[in-house]
């Protein structure tokens, strides 16, 4: 009965991140090469609205992370239950995908800018709940599959834009095809979001240094992930068309990162719990900014299919890590930590399209201001490298201490 009831919870989590991120947020970017056909919108305008986007993502995010020290301090922003915060962010989230479908240009700043408000509102209290309800009934390694999620409502939006472009369709008709996905994946997890977060049984980290210095550190780095993503993941099939015009395979490399997303959640269910998850991320960061730069290494179908297998590999691997090592770090206080590493890696996502649109605008030719776009965002993953490779030799975990608080957070 028990594994019964975890494995609902797991998939609920599935489908909540599969909406809020794989179409609330990335249905943006396998529509966008149909937007730019159908004259709707230009480069630079494109690289507005994600900034829209992710400045919601960050503005929600933070508020999550704000939200318990406002109602502490000031009794404002009353706790929402973690479900209740899903369902309203999920409805918020169809809603504002249909929105996109209206020839309302002027709106549509607006919308993005709301999603993003919804997706981090669900992010963060999906992660939350789904943690701690699956270790409170003993199945905390079932915490990978929810981050499956955005992988699979990325492959899927990719695969029906596909399908979308080879049928003749509007960009305006794949936003309303997207709502209706989005409707129904709700109507899915609807039923099984229920229940309270029971109270914390992470211990506290032994290291009061890692409390301080070493988490706005961790925060830093998650944040460079943000950043080190999002041009790829907003502008992939832009890029592609660019260097490999005419080519039939060009609307599948962003479908293959969705699947690389899922897969690579998956694989992090086998990984042995005695590992530090540190560690894992400096293996994750490293993985994504050989992908990052293989767009510019190797402008190719090769190419392209390889990068986007390693960007979408380690993508939500990164998450569940993070959200891992901010339960350890802040045992008691999970939700609200998350919800500050969430608007530190917003806040990178917000600087990466204004970045790309003054490159393109500096630039000799578009391929020139993506590649240095490009080679900027690897930077930023391999200074996260760094970073975390300073936290593990600064405060080293015990064997026996890491191996106890992975089994209790996985």
């Amino acid at each position: 009965m028990l594994k019964k009831q975890s494995l609902a919870i797991a998939i609920a989590g599935l489908l909540s991140l599969a909406v809020a991120m794989g179409i609330g947020r990335f249905a943006f970017t396998p529509l966008l090469p149909m937007m730019l056909r159908d004259g709707v919108v230009d480069l630079a305008g494109a690289s507005w609205l994600a900034t829209a986007n992710y400045l919601g993502y960050w503005l929600g995010a933070l508020a999550c992370a704000l939200q318990p020290w406002l109602w502490t301090r000031w009794r404002v922003a009353q706790p929402l239950a973690h479900t209740a915060a899903v369902r309203l962010g999920l409805v918020a989230t169809v809603l504002l995908t249909l929105g996109m479908a209206l020839p309302w240009a002027t709106t549509w700043p607006l919308w993005r800018f709301l999603a993003g408000v919804a997706s981090a509102l669900v992010f963060v209290y999906t992660s939350g709940w789904c943690l701690a309800r699956l270790t409170s009934l003993g199945a905390p390694a079932l915490g990978g599959i929810i981050y499956v999620g955005p992988g699979l409502g990325i492959a899927v939006s990719g695969l029906s834009a596909s399908a979308l472009v080879a049928g003749g369709w509007s960009a305006a008709s794949g936003w309303v095809v997207f709502g209706v996905l989005a409707a129904g994946l709700t109507a899915l997890a609807w039923p099984h979001l229920r229940g309270t977060v029971a109270a914390s049984t992470v211990p506290h980290a032994t290291d009061a240094a890692a409390q301080g210095a070493g988490a706005a550190l961790f925060a830093l780095a998650y944040g460079l992930a943000g950043f080190g993503y999002i041009v790829t993941a907003t502008f992939l099939p832009v890029i592609a068309r660019q260097a490999l015009p005419g080519s039939v395979w060009l609307d599948l490399f962003w479908p293959l990162f969705g699947f690389g997303v899922a897969l690579g959640a998956l694989l992090t269910v086998r990984l042995p719990v005695c590992w530090d998850r540190r560690r894992l991320l400096m293996a994750c960061y490293a993985m994504q900014a050989l992908g990052v730069l293989l767009s510019v290494w190797l402008p190719s179908l090769g190419g392209f299919a390889l990068g986007s297998l390693l960007l979408g590999l380690p993508f939500t691997a990164i998450t569940l890590f993070a959200m891992q090592e901010a339960r350890r770090l802040r045992p008691h206080g999970a939700s609200a930590f998350i919800g500050l590493l969430t608007a530190a890696y917003g806040l990178g996502q917000i600087a990466g399209p204004p970045l790309v649109a003054l490159l393109l605008h500096r630039s000799a030719s578009p391929g020139r201001g993506f590649a240095l776009s490009l080679q900027t965002a690897a930077c930023a993953l391999l200074a996260g490298v760094a970073i975390f490779a300073w936290l593990v030799r600064r405060h080293p975990l015990a064997q026996a201490a890491a191996r106890t608080a992975a089994t209790r957070v996985t």
